[in-house]
């Protein structure tokens, strides 16, 4: 689902989120700081990796074109999101987009396994609103704002 007011320019924000709430509390909190006007939203992992590698539906995207930063969820239908980040840093199109996680999940093993997967920041959800929204608004500044990407970003 494109959230783009400029739709032929490249996306900054990819959010893979499957949580209706959480996907709406994240683009809500991006658009309303001025963080981004240009997000995509996708609901599951599978959706993802084809969106990244322009297949299936996304067959025919400009897969040079990819976003600034993906916020990735861990649990996801169809493939999860530890795969989907496995994916995105073996190919060498892909690896060098900053991949956040934004999940509930404190686990310890899904916190190490991301970071050696490649993962570029992991935050766990805040459970009251304006802590989440914050965290978001917060994220989205660092990756879009003040972090210096590569020129072909």
């Amino acid at each position: 689902m494109e959230y783009n007011s400029m739709k032929s320019d490249p996306i900054n924000i990819l959010i893979v989120e499957d949580n209706p709430a959480d996907a709406e509390l994240t683009i809500r909190a991006l658009t309303k700081n001025n963080i981004t006007d240009r997000l995509y939203l996708v609901i599951d992992g599978e959706e993802a990796l084809d969106y990244i590698f322009a297949t299936g539906p996304f067959e025919g995207r400009n897969v040079l074109i990819q976003p600034k930063v993906i916020f990735l969820d861990l649990k996801l239908p169809k493939i999860n999101g530890l795969e989907v980040l496995k994916k995105v840093k073996e190919d060498p199109v892909t690896c060098m987009i900053p991949v956040v996680i934004i999940t509930s999940s404190r686990e310890h093993k899904d916190i190490e396994s991301a970071y050696k997967l490649g993962a570029n920041g992991y935050i766990v959800k805040p459970v009251d609103f304006e802590s989440f929204m914050s965290a978001i608004v917060q994220t989205g500044q660092f990756w879009l704002k003040v972090n210096e990407l590569p020129a072909n970003f």
